[in-house]
């Protein structure tokens, strides 16, 4: 029953604290349905008991009241979903939130209040002193090192409070080498699949996968999200998502979508992996029971630290470790004033902010919706730095790459943002890395550019940055993985007749039988046919295929793409669908008639 109680406790102030986010941060965060499909129907008032007292306990904090679904209903609002035995579904109401933009929300919001914050430092060493009144030594402030310069200074204060994730012991050992491990680091991978994989408006949930995991895929950012795994892992600043977990995803995904829908490896825009740090209470006797919740703990020394928990609780975590540092301090304060204190960019944000940018600035309708659910009232401000296009429409906002709305200005205001380096704008202030890795890839030397004339970046610093960004996207966001589906299927898994008509295709380009092609060859066929690539955009394709990095693409090459492409390990090849379109269109011409071309007797 005490157990019950606790988590009773838990759920009630994660609802509280979940109205209290979409309160203060409503540009950021927004209440999305989502749906448990119900295949058994005992399991429809299992789940529809279970999800009506989550409802009973939000209370007046509850978001919409969930509801039951017949079949019918349920494919009409997900269509992608399984017909195959399906009885119904439920749907409840959750929130979701922009995580990297809630995070600066909070830093900027502290800063605006007084904080002093110091971006890329890292704890070295805990400073201690003995205690004039006790004799007892304690903690006295730290000693810190600027990860980019690497100049180190001390910090003194009253009270130091941990409040470092996954990094939790690390800190804790600085205070006493004998002291016990209480974080238990739990690995979550998630990727992201095309929009088209979950409707606009509606996510899904599996709250019992084949191994007893839940699994979710939910609409983001006008993609699809898809997680999560949890695994032990070792505590590391750069996690690695790993291939399996990835299959393991898609895995669960087709279980619940329509056989129509091939649910394919090369479909995998970005991967990554988050490490949770779990926690024991090193209060209890029972050392290896993990806390369901957060702890919050103060060792012999005064070290205050805080551990555990979850996104949704963060303020109510902030306020009961403040409460614990100001009674083991002796501190004075204020009443706690974080309820309902709007975070940075909500206060002025209205649903129509975007409008207001497309009519005062010229923006596009698309890039003016991205800044105001990604800046709320500062959106005028990132508008205000956008570069006039030279065109009819827009006005003003050069987008980093076609597909995304991301702007050119968002590198310039990232800086004012605190961002330092490449990696913090594709992927802590926006989240262009995170929806898809090769895009990022492209935008990155315009970035870096723009960051470098900004900041006074010499060439040797640019390219470091570049190199620093791309090895990010290459081992933390998937794009080793999503590039190695390619260079690990060393079988050609064509028949006679595929391999007969693409070196027909292949020949089109390679017009002197040379066994390669170069840009310069894909260059004059597209002259050809009146299609205009910019130079670089043409390396980048040709880069993506071409497995040995010699500048050139030979035929087992291709042939090696379009047998990945049809196993489905590899998805949207740029070089694949350019060279079919060319050789549609040419094969449409046919051969050029003597009265077309002018010339003959």
């Amino acid at each position: 029953m005490q157990l019950d109680y606790e988590q009773y406790k838990m759920v009630k102030e994660a609802l509280h604290e979940r109205a209290n986010l979409l309160e203060i941060a409503p540009h950021l965060s927004a209440p999305l349905p989502i749906m448990l499909p119900v295949y058994k129907w005992w399991q429809l008032p299992y789940y529809w008991a279970g999800i009506k007292m989550y409802d009973l306990v939000a209370g007046i904090y509850c978001l919409k009241s969930s509801y039951v679904l017949g079949k019918t209903k349920a494919l009409e609002l997900f269509p992608m979903l399984k017909k195959d035995k399906l009885v119904g579904a439920i749907v409840y109401y959750d929130g979701q939130h922009n995580d990297a933009r809630m995070n600066l929300a909070i830093a900027l919001t502290a800063g605006r209040y007084g904080a002093t914050i110091a971006n890329y430092t890292e704890v070295i060493q805990l400073l201690k002193t003995n205690d004039p009144k006790t004799g007892k030594e304690k903690v006295c402030g730290a000693r810190c090192r600027d990860v980019i310069t690497g100049k180190e200074f001390d910090v003194k204060a009253k009270c130091v409070i941990n409040a470092t994730g996954p990094f939790t012991d690390s800190v804790r050992k600085m205070d006493s080498q004998e002291t016990a491990n209480i974080c238990q680091p739990s690995a979550g991978v998630h990727i992201v699949i095309p929009g088209y994989y979950s409707p606009d408006n509606m996510g899904l949930l599996d709250p019992a996968t084949s191994d007893g995991r839940v699994i979710f895929f939910l609409p983001w950012e006008k993609m699809t999200i898809a997680g999560t795994t949890d695994s032990p892992t070792s505590v590391t600043a750069h996690p690695i998502p790993g291939e399996d977990d990835i299959n393991f995803i898609l895995n669960e995904v087709r279980n619940y979508l329509s056989a129509d829908v091939e649910v394919r490896r090369g479909d995998v825009l970005a991967a990554w992996s988050g490490i949770r740090p779990l926690v024991t209470n090193p209060n209890s006797k029972d050392t290896q029971s993990i806390c369901r919740n957060h702890i919050v703990s103060i060792s012999e020394r005064g070290l205050v630290t805080i551990a555990g928990g979850k996104w949704t609780t963060y303020r109510s975590m902030a306020e009961e470790t403040l409460d614990a540092a100001i009674e083991a301090h002796n501190l004075s304060a204020e009443q706690c004033k974080t309820v309902g204190l709007m975070l940075e960019g909500g206060k002025g944000w209205t649903p129509t902010t975007y409008i207001r940018l497309v009519q005062d600035y010229g923006l596009e309708v698309e890039v003016a919706q991205h800044l105001a659910s990604t800046y709320g009232a500062k959106a005028y401000e990132v508008a205000k730095m956008a570069q006039v296009t030279g065109q009819r429409w827009p006005i003003v906002g050069k987008r980093l790459v076609s597909e995304f709305p991301y702007i050119e200005s968002e590198v310039l205001y990232a800086i004012k943002e605190y961002a330092c380096t490449a990696i913090d704008v594709i992927a802590r202030r926006t989240r262009l890395g995170f929806l898809n890795v090769q895009a990022a890839d492209e935008a990155l030397p315009r970035i870096v550019q723009i960051m470098g004339k900004e900041l006074g970046w010499n060439h040797e610093k640019s390219t470091a940055e570049l190199e620093a960004a791309k090895r990010f996207l290459y081992h933390e966001m998937g794009y080793r993985s999503r590039s190695e589906q390619l260079t690990k299927t060393t079988d050609i898994n064509l028949n006679n007749q595929e391999v007969v008509r693409y070196k027909k295709r292949f020949q089109k380009f390679d017009k002197e039988s040379k066994g390669f092609i170069t840009t310069i060859d894909v260059q004059q066929v597209l002259d050809s046919i009146n299609v205009n690539i910019d130079e670089n955009a043409l390396h980048e394709i040709l880069n993506e295929v071409d497995l040995n990095k010699n500048g050139q693409v030979e035929i087992d090459e291709f042939l090696q793409l379009m047998s990945a492409v049809k196993k489905g390990q590899v998805a949207d090849s740029r070089l694949a669908i350019l060279m079919k379109t060319a050789e549609e269109t040419l094969d449409k011409r046919g051969p050029v008639t003597v009265d077309r071309s002018g010339g003959g007797v």
